[in-house]
């Protein structure tokens, strides 16, 4: 997803018992103002199918989201996102930057743009053999040519992967 995408998701967008959530909004900065608005494209709405391990990882952040707001009382802004402060207010962006780096550098993993984690799920699909039409609809993009356009890197190990495959097969192996 894409930052403004996961800071505009709401609980509500998320089904934990299924595995699944639901893109239906992105939360930005303005001129120093919160607005929601609608995903990059038509195709940006998507329900996105989660592996186990986030399925998991959500139900513990979501138990943690509910003793934050016990914690806050009054103080806690209901805004129903499955991302916000300690009393339930949006988390800036430059937050999140700064938060990355330090786990990265904490990791001694080289440094990255935020976005660059939506380019290597993709990568890494790819490479695992994703068809590249379901590896478009989990990134929102409008057309599969956006997706083959900006992962064409990938393509030439798949390409020798096809060929490799197609060997085995006429051979009978």
């Amino acid at each position: 997803m894409r930052l403004g995408e996961l800071l505009g998701l709401k609980w509500a967008d998320v089904d934990i018992e299924a595995g699944v959530l639901y893109v239906r909004r992105g939360l930005y900065r303005v001129r120093g103002e919160w607005v929601e608005g609608e995903p990059k494209s038509a195709a940006g709405k998507r329900k996105i199918t989660l592996p186990a391990l986030a399925t998991a990882i959500l139900k513990e952040h979501r138990l943690a989201k509910l003793e934050a707001r016990l914690k806050a009382g009054p103080n806690w802004e209901d805004n129903g996102l499955v991302f916000a402060t300690v009393t339930g207010r949006p988390i800036h962006p430059g937050d999140i930057r700064r938060t990355l780096k330090a786990i990265l550098g904490r990791a001694c993993l080289p440094r990255i743009r935020f976005h660059d984690l939506r380019h290597n799920h993709a990568t890494i699909l790819l490479k695992e053999g994703v068809n590249p039409r379901v590896v478009q609809e989990r990134l929102g993009h409008a057309a599969v040519s956006m997706t083959l356009g900006t992962y064409s890197h990938v393509l030439p190990d798949l390409q020798a992967e096809a060929a490799e495959k197609l060997d085995r097969a006429l051979s009978g192996q």
